[in-house]
C-alpha cells in the first residue's frame, strides 16, 4: 500500500548499511531527505539483530546526520523468522477473518502460534471463486518484531509499524511501474546477507520469501579462497563488479558463488512455479548491491529463463533537486527502494 505518508520515516536496517528515508506528498511523491550509515560489523545478520545497542547507536548517528525532526517510523523486517504463505479460505466478512487465520496459521506456519505476530494481505486482484478468498498469510516471531521496535524506540524514534521488506519493495514497484509494467512480475533485492524475492500479480503480492544469500556471500568466499582479510576481499569484489582487473582466483571464486546463489534462487523460483498454477513471470526487476556483478545477472538470466531489468525507484518518484544531484541519485538507486517503500507505507497513526 502507498499514498499514506503522514510525515513518517522509512528505516531500512540492513547487514551492511542502515538507511533513513523521508518523502513528501501523497499522490505525487518526492524524496526530500536520505541518509545512511554503515551497520556495525556483525550487528545484523540475515535479518536478525545480534547487537541491539550498536544498532541503536548507529540509528542515533543517522538521525543526527539527516537532522530529521520526524519521529514516526516504519521499520522493515526480514529473515527466516518471518514467513508468508498464500492460502484460500471460505469467503467471509473481513471482521471474521482474525479467528479463522489463527486456526489456519496453526496448520501452515511452522512456529508456535502463541509466539508470532499474525497478519494478512487480502489478494483482491487474484480472486478466482465466489466461494473462496485468496489471502497471503504473514507471520513473524514476536522476538524478531520486538527487537526491531526496541532499537528504534531506544534511538528516540516512535516505531509505529514493523513492515515486511518484501512488501516495501512492492510498494515502490507499484508506484513506479504499476501502469506500465507486466501483469505478473518478479522483484529481487539482494542485500548483504539476504535476498528479497517477491512476485506481484495484478498489483498484489502473491509470493514473498527471503533467501539467505547476498553480497557478503561473495566476500566471504573470496576471503576463504585468497586467505585475506574481509575488507581486502570486499575491495576485490567491488573492483570486479566495476570491471576492473582482479586476480583470476577472485573471478573463479565469484563464478563458483554465482552458481551456488543461482541454485538457491532457482529453488525458490521453482517452488513459486509449483504453486502458481498457470501464472508465469514475464520479467524480473532486480536491485541491490549484489546485482552489480554482471556475472551473476548473466547466470541468473540463463538459469531462470526470464529477462532481468534493473529496478529504477525514480521511474516515477521525483527528488528534491535542491538536496540531491543526479550523480548522487544514480549512486543510491540500487539501495533505496525498500526504504522508499517503507516511507510510503499507508498509516492512519
Amino acid at each position: 500500500m502507498f499514498f499514506g505518508s503522514n510525515k513518517i520515516l522509512g528505516l531500512d536496517i540492513g547487514a551492511s548499511t542502515i538507511k533513513l528515508v523521508e518523502i513528501e506528498g501523497t499522490r505525487k511523491i518526492t524524496l526530500t531527505s536520505f541518509g545512511y550509515v554503515p551497520t556495525p560489523r556483525g550487528a545484523v545478520h540475515a535479518g536478525e539483530i545480534i547487537q541491539p545497542e550498536q544498532v541503536t547507536q548507529a540509528i542515533i548517528d543517522l538521525v543526527n546526520q539527516t537532522k530529521t525532526k520526524r519521529k514516526k517510523t516504519v521499520v522493515g523486517i526480514s529473515g527466516t523468522a518471518m514467513i508468508t504463505k498464500r492460502i484460500s479460505v471460505p469467503r467471509m466478512e473481513e471482521n471474521l477473518l482474525a479467528e479463522q487465520l489463527r486456526w489456519e496459521a496453526e496448520q501452515y506456519i511452522p512456529f508456535d502460534v502463541n509466539e508470532i505476530n499474525l497478519g494478512y494481505s487480502l489478494l483482491k486482484n487474484t480472486q478466482v471463486s465466489s466461494e473462496q478468498m485468496n489471502i497471503l498469510l504473514i507471520a513473524a516471531k514476536k522476538d524478531l518484531v520486538f527487537k526491531y521496535a526496541e532499537v528504534v524506540e531506544a534511538a528516540g524514534l516512535n516505531c509505529i509499524i514493523a513492515d515486511v521488506n518484501g512488501f516495501a519493495l512492492s510498494n515502490c514497484y507499484n508506484y513506479n511501474y504499476a501502469s506500465t509494467g507486466p501483469r505478473t512480475v518478479g522483484l529481487m533485492s539482494m542485500g548483504a546477507s539476504l535476498t528479497q524475492f517477491v512476485v506481484i500479480e495484478n498489483g498484489d503480492v502473491t509470493f514473498c520469501r527471503d533467501i539467505p544469500v547476498g553480497g557478503i556471500t561473495f566476500t566471504s568466499d573470496i576471503q576463504k579462497t585468497m586467505g585475506i582479510s574481509f575488507d581486502e576481499a570486499e575491495a576485490l569484489k567491488i573492483s570486479a563488479g566495476r570491471g576492473q582487473p582482479v586476480p583470476q582466483e577472485v573471478m573463479d571464486s565469484i563464478n563458483l558463488t554465482c552458481e551456488s546463489i543461482t541454485d538457491e534462487i532457482r529453488r525458490s523460483f521453482d517452488f513459486y512455479l509449483a504453486t502458481a498454477g498457470d501464472v508465469s513471470i514475464s520479467k524480473f526487476f532486480v536491485t541491490g548491491g549484489g546485482f552489480s556483478l554482471k556475472t551473476l545477472r548473466e547466470k541468473m538470466q540463463t538459469v531462470l529463463g526470464v529477462g532481468l531489468e534493473s529496478f529504477n525507484p525514480f521511474q516515477t518518484i521525483s527528488y528534491d533537486h535542491r538536496a540531491f544531484n543526479d550523480d548522487f541519485i544514480h549512486q543510491i538507486s540500487p539501495f533505496i527502494s525498500i526504504g522508499l517503500g517503507l516511507a510510503m507505507r499507508q498509516t492512519n497513526l
